[in-house]
């Protein structure tokens, strides 16, 4: 009897994400991205150590488009090594995908110098993949670009609504023909596609996405020539048809972003693929934590003191910390940072956000808040922060030019993304 096919299915490495990161003085680089190639590390030991067949990489392996050469390197590294064990396929996401079309993505080095068993998708496409236990189907979709699926003389002229409905249609178009050909590959088939999908729950991923995403339909990929639809693009792990087939699963990112990614666990897919039947299991890895803390010291006679007992410091070892600390205005000068920094030296990094909200009711009087511009409320924000005018200059300089920036297109169809 056949065994069934091992696939890894992760994505979104963005290796180069330094938020909340220090140095690194043994590497020179943000404790953040090595937190990321430690969890890329994570996966590919799993992969190895359980035999895998096949690993699909669904897009977004740095955090720019340019990457550093460093964080090439150390991609590098690890995705020649994964090869060395597996084919391995490498979708192009927005973040590894160049603005102009005659450009390289931020992985095209892969194919240029032809590394072994690594397959570059940098445009749909799809081939059958001998591993050990079995040819594969492997079929792909990178990042579909707007300007590149409007560059066609035929949508010139055609309102935002019909624009929105010829875009899904293409990458529709696409879908289709790629699952007319999986229909005739008597073995196992696998679509893996870096795409907004409508249904999707989004997060944190809104603050780092590159433009407007085309946003497909999941009925789209429903179709039982495929055996498992393997997503990127969405740090949110998650299925779309729960108890459907194909399963359609997002299989998430490896390490949080921020903290609207607090509660997330993170991790990979370990598929066992086979025509028909294919079942799988999400594998969660060992993200960096990340924890809230809202401490009121309002009452307190030793704020310090009462944020310290709140936050006990073994308890956040290793962790990305935040506290929210809501006081008077009259306690500021009896917070003392230097000593909750040497108490909390065992983080990974904390932050400490006064909030002061007599202070700012203080400040808005009487005025109702829908009375005030937004620069005159981020004004409020930075002057309650205690910026020094020459700072405050350039942080409202900066924050009017982002103000007068054209806003993105209302989120009411799918597709409109930050």
């Amino acid at each position: 009897m056949t065994e069934p096919v091992r696939v890894l299915h992760f994505a979104d490495v963005h290796v180069g994400m330094e938020n909340y990161g220090q140095l690194d003085p043994a590497t020179g680089t943000s404790s953040r991205v090595r937190d990321f190639l430690d969890r890329l590390d994570e996966v590919i030991d799993f992969a190895i150590a359980h035999d895998g067949d096949l690993a699909v990489f669904a897009g977004d392996a740095f955090k720019s488009r340019d990457p550093e050469p460093t964080q090439q390197r150390e991609f590098a590294q690890r995705i020649k090594r994964l090869a060395d064990h597996m084919p391995t396929l490498l979708l192009v996401g927005n973040h590894d995908m160049p603005g102009v079309a005659t450009k390289a993505s931020s992985v095209d080095i892969f194919q240029a110098l032809d590394v072994p068993d690594v397959i570059v998708g940098d445009r749909p496409g799809g081939r059958v993949v001998a591993t050990r236990r079995g040819p594969v189907y492997l079929a792909w979709i990178p990042y579909p670009m707007r300007n590149r699926l409007l560059s066609r003389d035929e949508h010139v002229g055609k309102t935002i609504d019909e624009l929105e409905s010829a875009l899904r249609q293409t990458v529709a178009d696409i879908v289709a023909g790629l699952t007319e050909i999986a229909r005739d590959q008597a073995m196992p088939r696998l679509l893996a596609g870096h795409l907004s999908v409508a249904e999707a729950r989004l997060g944190s991923e809104r603050s780092v996405m590159l433009g407007n995403d085309v946003a497909v339909f999941s009925s789209t990929l429903t179709d039982a020539a495929w055996d498992y639809i393997a997503l990127g693009h969405i740090h949110k792990h998650q299925v779309l048809n729960p108890g459907g087939y194909p399963p359609i699963v997002y299989s998430g990112s490896l390490e949080r972003i921020d903290f609207g990614e607090e509660d997330e666990t993170k991790g990979f897919c370990w598929i066992e693929l086979e025509r028909g039947k294919t079942s799988w299991t999400f594998q969660p890895v060992a993200a960096r934590p990340f924890r809230t803390f809202r401490v009121d010291v309002s009452q307190a006679e030793d704020p310090t003191a009462a944020v310290l007992q709140a936050v006990d410091p073994k308890a956040v070892e290793g962790t990305v910390v935040r506290i929210l600390v809501t006081m008077r205005a009259d306690q500021q000068a009896q917070l003392h940072e230097r000593e909750i920094d040497a108490a909390l030296s065992g983080a990974s990094t904390h932050s400490l956000v006064r909030q002061i909200e007599s202070e700012m009711r203080a400040r808005l009087g009487d005025a109702a808040l829908e009375t005030f511009t937004p620069l005159q409320l981020v004004e409020q924000y930075f002057r309650l922060r205690g910026e020094a005018e020459p700072r405050l200059k350039e942080l409202l300089a900066r924050a009017a030019d982002l103000l007068a920036e054209t806003p993105p297109e209302p989120a009411t169809r799918p597709g409109a993304r930050r």
